[in-house]
């Protein structure tokens, strides 16, 4: 299964060791993860909450997984996201590509981590100073996820 989502823990060397063993026809594995901060705009943070709606979180991120293969030359792709209360210094995200060159090893992870951080059904909530409030997407976020959209005449001429 290439996504999964977890209250738990998980290890990222583990998740990319598990994508690329015992293929010989993979030349390079891009993995990112994401880890909470202890702190945001100069807030001391003491843990994140994730909420989402289970099935239809997997089935959103694996359509967009599925688009990473149509548009590059993937071998495999993981994608592990934590839910549930996350402190400081944990791992919330894991996207791994794997490909026969670098190149599309790295958007498609890119690619990945974009959705996920703008688009993918996912509620964020801070616990900062004793008070807990919903985070709003951030325009830097939209602005990088937008570089991927399509354009069908843009395409046709390519």
């Amino acid at each position: 299964m290439s996504v999964r989502i977890t209250d738990r823990a998980f290890d990222p060397a583990a998740e990319a060791a598990a994508l690329s063993h015992g293929r010989t026809d993979i030349g390079a594995v891009v993995a990112f993860s994401g880890i909470c901060r202890d702190s945001e705009d100069g807030e001391k943070i003491a843990s994140l909450t994730l909420e989402h709606y289970p099935g239809m979180a997997e089935a959103e991120i694996e359509r967009h997984v599925q688009e990473a293969e149509q548009r590059w030359p993937l071998l495999g792709v993981r994608v592990v996201h934590r839910v549930g209360r996350i402190e400081p210094g944990e791992t919330i995200v894991f996207v791994a590509c794997a490909s026969k060159h670098r190149r599309a090893a790295f958007e498609a992870a890119e690619f990945l981590m974009d959705y996920l951080k703008t688009h993918a059904p996912f509620w964020k909530k801070v616990e900062a100073a004793g008070q807990t409030s919903w985070v709003d997407a951030k325009e830097k976020d939209d602005e990088a996820a937008a570089r991927w959209v399509r354009d069908p005449k843009r395409d046709a001429a390519e």
